[in-house]
């Protein structure tokens, strides 16, 4: 039998007040032994709910009802353990650029972005999207990004962007109808806005696909990282990515990121990548950690849409 905290902490922290359809069945499955049972057949990494809540969607099982979602799921578990088994969260939010911007538009221009764990790759075109943080509002194509932005002034320009590229273990494309389906499954039921965002954000990659890398973040980033001019700034990020790889293997790619020439932006919850001496969260909602080359900066929740400066600005 697997913990089922994991299950009540992703219902208050995560999906409370912004998914009352996972809220409830969160906090059913963490009481459904039976379910429990079977999750604890699969290798604890796939047993996190975003990932089975996603596989049991992609496959037409119901979420509305945690009676009607438990008989689906012991009924089709092999379909649901085999998709589990090989697939990944892969989130490819692009209001998660709203996040990113501050700190991208005030680099020295112009720059090569490079995505670790990007999916299909929404995250590598924040020069193409619209952002507005309030009453401020930035850019004028793709989707609308909304952020609430407190304790920094707003971003006044977008970023000059003359490379990208991502690297994924498993990269979609967003000219599959298949990987498509599968990024749609991963948003969460109520969320029609971020459903919209995802299909204008899919238009803008596939009018001009990034190059996507099937590889490892520690063995195949160097080589990637040398592909970038050499008269822009390289920068590497990712955004709720290391929790899906072993501590060691983080600890390698932290490393190597700092010895790359350029800049690295990470967006993580504190408890993968821990900093000393933060501030309090706004609140008990989940927030992960936007930092600048290892200092945090501000607190961000998990869709780009909220964020909370705390860095000292000049």
């Amino acid at each position: 039998m697997i913990d089922a905290s994991r299950y009540t902490d992703f219902a208050l922290r995560e999906a409370r007040g912004v998914s009352p359809t996972y809220e409830r069945l969160a906090f059913a499955i963490a009481a459904d032994e039976q379910v429990l049972g079977l999750l604890a057949t699969v290798p604890e990494s796939k047993r996190q709910p975003n990932l089975l809540l996603g596989v049991v969607r992609l496959l037409g099982g119901p979420v509305d009802d945690p009676a009607a979602f438990h008989d689906f799921t012991v009924a089709h578990w092999p379909a649901i353990e085999a998709e589990l088994r090989t697939r990944a969260t892969q989130t490819n939010e692009a209001g998660r650029c709203a996040v990113l911007l501050p700190v991208l538009a005030a680099l020295p221009q112009p720059l090569a972005l490079l995505e670790v764990g990007a999916a299909a790759g929404l995250g590598l075109y924040p020069d193409r999207y619209t952002y507005r943080y309030g009453d401020h509002e930035i850019g004028s194509g793709g989707p609308v990004l909304d952020c609430a932005l407190t304790g920094t002034a707003p971003p006044t320009r977008l970023p000059e962007v003359v490379w990208r590229a991502g690297l994924d273990l498993n990269p979609l494309q967003v000219t599959d109808p298949a990987d498509v389906a599968w990024l749609e499954a991963l948003i969460w039921p109520e969320h029609r806005h971020r459903r919209e965002r995802l299909r204008a954000a899919a238009a803008v990659a596939a009018a001009d696909p990034p190059t996507l890398i099937r590889g490892d973040l520690v063995d195949d980033l160097p080589g990637l990282a040398a592909q970038a001019p050499a008269d822009a700034t390289l920068v590497v990020f990712h955004t709720s990515v290391l929790y899906q790889v072993p501590p060691e293997r983080r600890t390698a790619f932290t490393g190597l990121v700092r010895e790359l020439p350029g800049h690295w932006i990470s967006v993580e919850d504190p408890d993968v990548m821990a900093y000393q001496g933060l501030p309090s969260a706004p609140d008990g909602a989940l927030h992960n950690v936007l930092a600048l080359d290892g200092t945090p900066l501000a607190w961000a929740r998990g869709h780009g849409q909220a964020m909370t400066w705390f860095a000292p600005t000049g």
